[in-house]
Parts: C-alpha cells; sequence; structure tokens
C-alpha cells in the first residue's frame, strides 16, 4: 500500500522516494535490492555523487561558504520549531523563505550557491532566515508530545499558518529587532501565510510583503493525478490504511540509501525517478538538474502530517479555501455550524505577489486567478514567461534566478 502511497501522492513539494526499476522491486526483497543497488553503483563511476547528500541545511550551507546558524522557538502550542539562517549585518533586511509540503529548509539551498535562492538573497545583502514546519525532519519535538503520540501529528496547514508562522516571525523580530521584510513561500508556504494573515492579522502587520512562488489557496482545478485520491479525504480510514494514521512519509534510513544509489547508478533508474516527479507536478525535463536528484531525494520527502495531507484533499472536493472539514457533526461543535468556515482573503492587508506558470499541475493559473481576484493588495501577478516551467522549478529549475528571481529581487526593492 506505502509503494501506492509513494507514487502518487507527493503533492505541493512534489517528491517520490527513489524507486528503481518496479520489476526489481518485485522480484527482491529489500536487502536483495540494497545489493543490488549497491554493486550497479560500484560498476558505475560514469558519475560522482554530490558531497551534499550526507550533509544537513547547516552543513550545505557552510559546505557553500557561508555562515550558518540554527535557531529554536516555540509556538503557543507547544512545538518546537528549528529556523535556519544565513546571518547578514547588522543593518540587513530580514527574510524569511519557508518550504511547501513534505519538504524542509533544506529545498532552498540544494542548488549551487549561484543557484539556490537562500544563497542569491545573502548575496544581495539580506539576513535569510530559512523555516521548517512542525513534524519535518528539523522540527519534530514538542514540549510534552513525541511523535511516537498520535496527538502530535493532530495538525495541518491551519496550525501551521496560525501558530507557526506566527512562531518564527516573532522570533525573528526579537532578534534582529526588525519588521520581516519579505516572506518568500513555496507551495504550502504560500497557504500557511494566507491562513496567518487572516487569522493572526497582528502578526501579518509585521510582515512587510508577502511573495508566493506557486500559490495554493484553491485547487480544485489541480491536472495532477494526486487528485483521484481527493474523493477520499473525508474517509479518513481509507486515507490512513493508504499513508499511514499519524505521519505521512518521514525521512529515513531506507529513503536516504536509495537517495544515493536508486536514481543514480543507471540512466533508467534516473529517468524513473524524475519521470515520477513529472507526473505528480509537470513534465519539464529542460529546467530539470539530473545531478541534484539524489541529494533533493536524500532530504525529501521529510515529513508531515497525514491530517494535512487530508485537508488538502478537502480543498480538492470542495472548490474552496476553508478550515478543516471534521464531519457536520464535529464542525458543529468547533465551528458552530456544519459547514467549515471559509478563510476570508479579503480581510487580508499585507501586501501579496503571485508568481505562476501553465505547467505547474498542482496550482492551477485559474486558481491563482481565482486567488488574485479576492486578495485587496496585489504587488505582481507574475507568469513565468517558459510554458513548461513547473511546479517544482520555482526552487530547482535552471532557469529559476534568471526567469524568477530577477523579478523577485526587483520586486524586493521596491517593498
Amino acid at each position: 500500500m506505502r509503494i501506492i502511497a509513494l507514487a502518487f501522492l507527493l503533492p505541493f513539494c512534489g517528491f517520490i522516494a527513489a524507486m528503481p526499476q518496479f520489476d526489481i522491486l518485485r522480484r527482491l526483497s529489500l536487502s536483495a535490492l540494497i545489493r543490488n543497488l549497491r554493486s550497479s553503483n560500484e560498476q558505475s563511476n560514469s558519475t560522482k555523487l554530490n558531497p551534499n547528500v550526507d550533509l544537513n541545511t547547516l552543513q550545505i550551507i557552510k559546505r557553500e561558504g557561508y555562515p550558518a546558524e540554527a535557531h529554536l522557538t516555540i509556538t503557543e502550542d507547544g512545538y518546537i520549531l528549528t529556523i535556519h539562517r544565513i546571518p547578514g549585518s547588522k543593518d540587513s533586511p530580514p527574510v524569511l523563505l519557508q518550504h511547501g509540503f513534505l519538504c524542509s529548509s533544506a529545498d532552498w539551498v540544494i542548488p549551487s550557491k549561484d543557484k539556490g535562492l537562500a544563497f542569491i538573497l545573502a548575496d544581495q545583502g539580506y539576513d535569510v532566515w530559512l523555516g521548517n514546519f512542525r513534524g519535518n525532519t528539523y522540527s519534530r519535538a514538542h514540549v510534552s508530545l513525541s511523535p511516537s503520540n498520535s496527538q502530535f501529528w493532530n495538525f495541518s496547514f491551519h496550525e501551521m499558518g496560525t501558530y507557526d508562522l506566527p512562531a518564527m516571525i516573532t522570533y525573528i523580530a526579537n532578534v534582529t529587532l526588525k519588521p520581516l521584510h519579505t516572506y518568500i513561500g513555496h507551495s504550502m508556504g504560500s497557504t500557511a501565510s494566507y491562513v496567518m494573515a487572516v487569522e493572526r492579522p497582528e502578526i501579518a502587520q509585521m510582515v512587510r510583503a508577502i511573495i508566493s512562488f506557486a500559490p495554493v489557496a484553491f485547487i480544485a482545478n489541480m491536472k495532477s493525478p494526486v487528485r483521484f485520491f481527493a474523493p477520499f479525504a473525508n474517509d479518513y480510514e481509507t486515507i490512513a490504511h493508504f499513508f499511514g494514521e499519524d505521519e505521512f512519509l518521514p525521512q529515513n534510513s531506507v529513503l536516504h540509501f536509495l537517495a544515493k544509489y536508486g536514481c543514480k547508478v543507471k540512466s533508467l533508474q534516473k529517468e524513473i525517478c524524475a519521470n515520477t516527479l513529472f507526473l505528480i507536478c509537470g513534465f519539464d525535463e529542460e529546467q530539470f538538474d539530473y545531478t541534484l536528484l539524489p541529494v533533493i531525494l536524500s532530504h525529501d520527502p521529510a515529513g508531515a502530517s497525514t491530517k494535512t495531507l487530508v485537508h488538502y484533499g478537502q480543498e480538492v472536493t470542495s472548490g474552496k479555501f476553508r478550515r478543516y472539514d471534521y464531519g457536520p457533526e464535529t464542525n458543529l461543535v468547533i465551528y458552530n455550524a456544519t459547514e467549515p468556515p471559509d478563510y476570508d482573503l479579503t480581510k487580508i492587508k499585507v501586501p501579496i505577489a503571485l508568481f505562476y506558470s501553465d505547467n505547474d499541475w498542482l496550482s492551477n493559473r485559474l486558481d491563482v486567478k481565482r486567488l488574485n481576484s479576492l486578495l485587496p493588495y496585489v504587488l505582481d501577478l507574475y507568469r513565468v514567461p517558459f510554458s513548461k516551467f513547473n511546479h517544482l522549478d520555482f526552487i530547482w529549475g535552471k532557469d529559476a534566478p534568471k526567469i524568477v528571481y530577477r523579478r523577485l529581487l526587483k520586486i524586493m526593492k521596491t517593498i
């Protein structure tokens, strides 16, 4: 059942754990599979393993020649979050980069220092902070709950917006003694920012502007095969059977091994890994750097709650951007209504820029335009001028610095 989950459901970050040839998976035990991959790797010396495969976010930053720090902050409901930082000078404006579903702070530094957005912003004189939502590799702690406790995983993107982002933004303001110059969110990082701006306007006032890459609020027009699971979103038992009752796809030693060997040693294996990625997010071989694949898969998936997955599934079927649907009876107790309330986007006062692309199978242009029509203050509605640009190209695309970040930097200079 988990093979099905891996094959179809890594939305918003969009990655499948590396899967070698499917006939091998059917015929071999895990131990035999590992021996097969290791043997094949030893026989193939055509490509060297990227050393970042075995490094965490801080180590990657330092290896690229930048200073790096790790900070901890505690949310109002007790989650302990790690924020990574590339510190700037005393006068550097602070910016916060926030990852998508199943991802982590590593996403922003996986490309080289010439292409990774965190490094580009640091070179431009910004104080760069990289957030980690509750439940991922770097934020698996709570003041009283263990990840082995189901209650630890009782959250979705609603809690990330109402608790995680306020904790990070407040912490950054306290450390730097400055308001947040820019919040940059990719995919679920954008979702949580809209929740924060609606539900916690006092925190939104501490942010000068929000930039959204591949915005995710409305997702009724999603093209990805992920949508085929949406009708089961309210059947939690079915979802839990396929994807896990509490935690969905954490990073582990098996995935890390497959990252090093499963998508590297043979061209066919690389193609299978990348094509599964494209199936979820949109096909774009031109922008994808295959040399990054082992590094990406050694960090992603980074873990999330199954409840977050269910919440997104509800958004597909309802066509709305609203709070979690517990069913009519429980909704009545929690919301005093049988239907969950919508997030009122018209109340958002912070300026927002929306970056989208035509070939994004998760963040459809029709849904982005619907979002745009409801936001009171849109700084920019930018359509990436490359027809094949997909959901993940915003963070890993070869030409992202030229066709995305250049526009981003221009906007940030006007804020």
